[in-house]
């Protein structure tokens, strides 16, 4: 953690709505300690610190300590309030939430990342922050300090996308899908951006390298299937592999997923079964494979039942 210059808390007044809160402001938690968490719903880094959020609000809510998420959205589809409802419901958040549809708070914090901490004391002023996963014991010791208390710190476990990352044998980096950002991106015969075009998946694909496979269009935040019977693979060294899906239709999309060319078996992700079926019915991050045993570079092949699916971001645990 960083020492910041006791800056005071921004105004939260930008917020376009709140969950389970009404508005709040800094004067009103004047004599509190405050905890800012900027968060988005399809984050995996996010994903993996709630696990601790969550304990510290249960530990300490009623020690004077009072958390505030602020959901401030990177893809376009984390901008509908049923889908942010829907993840607050999910992963048990009670404490309130400010929505920053517009980046109002965001800027106002001159925050750059997801998930960001801020520590604020009793009378507003910001006395530190944390960026990213990790440091949860300082976290909490300062957490403690500010409070005026002392206890051993929570030591929450979490399960599915929220378990810890396997650290030591995550070596391939997130992976974007939409051309703003991505890289690694395998497609022999070229690439047509905004207009539907078929591509083949070379052979071999290289390490930390992706590919589609049937009619897809490429867009700036994500890749649309066009046609039914695409795919999406990915050469991956990490334990767990997570893919951010939304669809365009009304329906689900059935969806099956391959690791080496068969059925994922006792490694399939938490949305995939040991066959390797899963459906796309909601707006946020899947985990498609988590492995059970040696961790090594593996392939990754995601097949859709349907045109309509659109894909992301590739993260890995």
């Amino acid at each position: 953690m960083m020492l910041l210059n006791r800056s005071h808390m921004p105004a939260l007044d930008g917020a376009t709505q709140w969950i389970n809160s009404e508005p709040l402001d800094p004067p009103a938690l004047r004599g509190h300690t405050v905890l800012v968490q900027f968060w988005t719903l399809s984050c995996i880094n996010w994903l993996r610190t709630q696990p601790y959020v969550r304990a510290w609000s249960q530990a300490y809510q009623d020690k004077g300590l009072v958390i505030i998420g602020v959901h401030t959205p990177e893809f376009s589809f984390e901008h509908d309030i049923h889908n942010v409802r829907q993840a607050v419901a999910q992963r048990g958040i009670s404490y309130p939430v400010a929505v920053d549809s517009d980046y109002t708070i965001w800027r106002a914090f001159g925050n750059q990342y997801w998930p960001a901490l801020y520590f604020i004391d009793d009378n507003g002023r910001i006395q530190d922050h944390h960026f990213g996963e990790g440091h949860y014991t300082e976290s909490e010791y300062l957490i403690q300090q500010m409070l005026g208390i002392a206890r051993y710190p929570v030591s929450p476990e979490g399960d599915g996308v929220e378990a810890d990352a396997d650290w030591a044998h995550l070596l391939t980096p997130e992976t974007y899908l939409g051309f703003i950002r991505t890289e690694n991106f395998e497609a022999p015969n070229g690439v047509v951006l905004n207009a539907p075009r078929v591509y083949e998946t070379p052979e071999p694909l290289q390490s930390k390298h992706w590919a589609l496979a049937g009619t897809w269009t490429v867009r700036q935040e994500f890749v649309q299937l066009d046609q039914p019977g695409g795919s999406i693979a990915c050469q991956f060294l990490a334990r767990d592999a997570h893919l951010v899906l939304t669809r365009q239709t009304l329906e689900p999309i059935e969806f099956r997923v391959l690791l080496d060319g068969e059925a994922p078996g006792r490694s399939h992700g938490v949305d995939v079964d040991a066959d390797g079926n899963g459906t796309l019915d909601e707006s946020r991050l899947y985990q498609l494979i988590r492995t059970n045993g040696t961790v090594g570079e593996r392939r990754l092949q995601i097949t859709f039942s349907q045109p309509g699916a659109l894909a992301y971001v590739f993260t890995f645990g």
